[in-house]
């Protein structure tokens, strides 16, 4: 039907444009668009609402210079974003159009939100995707298809453990990631994009932003697009795909500007009724199927660090664990500066990890947390104050915690330490050995930013 005219602007405001309808056929999602007299395409709007013959539509780009009367035609198929292997190695904006300069050489595009999956092709017996880091695989074991919260603030690594990540289960699996960038910095974009031609690992992944300063539609589709694309490489190419969300707590205020624009009434805090089934709609497209996976890491930005916040629950409510990396620990010089106390996963079970890494990770944190205690008694007592079993956890505590520090790959030419990747058959060994006093002599800084201390 592209080229017929479907309908008129009547109404237009910053976040929202009314549409009289002339025909039927125009349905919730739909695009409609206005070129100008030099016949480009210059305006697009996506319908979200329709009352009789009134629609109602969000503008992709800025209604500046748009007036009443314009008439629109309808785009064919909707949003949609490429889906082949040409997504790889490129950047997208929300919309599915390249930003770096790149050209898409054969386009084979999919509506961005179509749900291929049915309940009977969803796995939820997924095998455990190790990683190769070592305190990711001991605390967090992540399951294909799982869900992990990644909490932390700027300059505490979480930009070095995505690119290891990435890194780590390309190695392993021959597998791509999925970068989604949801109303952050367009600078912290630019740089992770610069920062993954330099690791040379720009090509084997796709990237997609909606930034701050995009409009909220802008910033309410990109997660949209980026699940398509990762969809494609778990269905089409049967991989198990990595799939960043920085940050999944912007899209939920985007659907809410979006929601306030249409004066719908908000439910407490200002968050749309639709806030639920919203993200509910997105996390139910992040499953494993027998042949591919899709495995999600959803940075959470928390309001006024009020962990109740509706919206923040609603997101947890749907995680299967999380990572917080943390500055203390960042600032002792340890890094994946990963808390060990706060950093969970639902794979935590005897039955999923075994008997023996489960008793080990128990007995780790019994020492960490003694450890911590200890701490305290040394610095007003001293520490010839403690017991023989006390000085055992005390200094077996320090090695472990030197121990789950790691040369990264990806920080080879800052550090000028080869990177590593640990078997998690390696790291139980090596834990077990340092909690029966294997490396009772040995320095503890010699357990620093080692691989498997099997390797010489």
């Amino acid at each position: 039907m592209e080229g017929n005219k479907v309908g008129t602007i009547i109404g237009i405001s910053d976040l929202n444009v009314k549409i009289l309808l002339n025909t039927d056929d125009v349905k919730i999602n739909d695009i409609l668009y206005y070129r100008d007299e030099a016949n480009r395409l210059i305006r697009r709007f996506e319908i979200v609402e329709i009352d009789s013959n009134i629609a109602f539509a969000i503008p992709f780009e800025s209604v500046y210079g748009l007036k009443k009367g314009v008439e629109l035609e309808l785009i064919e198929g909707g949003l949609k974003i490429q889906y082949s292997d040409e997504i790889l190695g490129k950047m997208f904006n929300s919309y599915g159009d390249l930003i770096d300069g790149n050209k898409i050489k054969v386009y084979k595009r999919k509506n961005v939100y179509e749900k291929k999956l049915s309940i009977k092709d969803i796995n939820i017996n997924g095998d455990i995707l190790w990683t190769g880091i070592k305190v990711i695989d001991f605390f967090a074991p992540l399951q294909k298809g799982y869900k992990m919260g990644l909490l932390g603030g700027a300059g505490v690594g979480k930009t070095v453990l995505i690119k290891e990540l990435i890194n780590n289960i390309y190695k392993r699996f021959s597998s791509n990631a999925i970068f989604v960038g949801v109303g952050e910095r367009s600078r912290e974009g630019q740089e992770l994009y610069a920062e993954m031609i330099q690791s040379n690992l720009l090509d084997k992944m796709s990237m997609v932003f909606g930034q701050m300063g995009d409009s909220s539609c802008s910033r309410s589709k990109a997660i949209y697009s980026g699940l398509t694309l990762a969809e494609y490489l778990r269905d089409e190419k049967n991989q198990d795909v990595l799939l960043f969300i920085d940050n999944i707590y912007r899209f939920v205020q985007a659907k809410s500007e979006i929601s306030t624009e249409l004066k719908r009434i908000p439910i407490e805090n200002g968050y749309p009724t639709t806030m639920v089934s919203d993200i509910n709609e997105i996390e139910e497209r992040i499953n494993s199927t027998e042949n591919g996976s899709i495995t999600s890491f959803q940075a959470i930005y928390i309001p006024a660090d009020d962990i109740n916040d509706d919206a923040v629950q609603a997101i947890m409510t749907h995680l299967d664990g999380q990572i917080v990396l943390d500055r203390k620990i960042a600032e002792k010089g340890l890094y994946p500066a990963i808390n060990v106390f706060k950093s969970t996963s639902k794979a935590i079970d005897p039955q999923r990890i075994g008997p023996k890494h489960y008793e080990l990770l128990q007995q780790v944190l019994k020492y960490l947390t003694r450890y911590e205690e200890l701490e305290e008694i040394i610095a007003v007592l001293g520490i010839d104050e403690l017991s023989d079993s006390d000085k055992n956890v005390f200094y077996r505590s320090r090695k472990l915690r030197n121990y789950f520090t790691q040369p990264l790959f990806v920080s080879e030419n800052y550090t000028g330490k080869a990177g590593k990747m640990v078997s998690i058959i390696d790291t139980l060994k090596d834990v077990e050995d340092i909690l029966n006093g294997a490396y009772d002599q040995v320095d503890e800084s010699s357990l620093l930013y080692r691989g498997s201390l099997n390797e010489r």
